[in-house]
């Protein structure tokens, strides 16, 4: 009975859309900070390097470098003082946890583009391929085959 009491606390506080960001990706999180009874929001831009949990304690760690000096925040996907995950650019990654860039500087935190589609865009188009999509060559005028009648005398 507590855990269904849990549960439904837990789902009426969720997010109904969850932005789509990876590990990697550069991202611009607009976080609600009040100061007195003055509301503004705040940008922080900077990369992805964690992601864990589920439900309404997911969380992810975005990293940047301020003034020489690497700044971390931790932010939760379902708190109401998040306004938005806005994905500058994608990155090409094949970790889960980037921690590994917390040790680099300058150029060396720099990681790839990603440029392939993301989930679900490549199958758009009904599940074909681009090569499957192009419409049939004809050939060229003149290399065209005789007609059957044409021979027969």
């Amino acid at each position: 009975m507590s855990q269904e009491l849990l549960r439904k606390a837990a789902e009426s506080s969720l997010k109904p859309e969850v932005p789509d960001f990876r590990i990697g990706d550069t991202v611009n999180v607009s976080v609600r900070i009040v100061e007195g009874d003055k509301e503004r929001t705040q940008v922080f831009t900077g990369t992805v390097i964690a992601r864990k949990g589920s439900g309404v304690s997911e969380t992810f760690t975005v990293r940047r470098i301020v003034n020489n000096e690497g700044v971390e925040r931790v932010f939760p996907i379902h708190n109401p003082k998040v306004a938005g995950v806005e994905v500058v650019r994608g990155g090409k990654v094949r970790r889960s946890k980037l921690y590994y860039l917390r040790d680099r500087i300058g150029k060396a935190t720099r990681l790839g583009d990603a440029k392939a589609p993301r989930r679900g865009a490549a199958n758009a188009a009904g599940g074909k391929s681009a090569r499957a999509q192009k419409p049939a060559e004809e050939p060229p005028p003149g290399d065209e085959e005789p007609s059957a009648g044409a021979d027969e005398e």
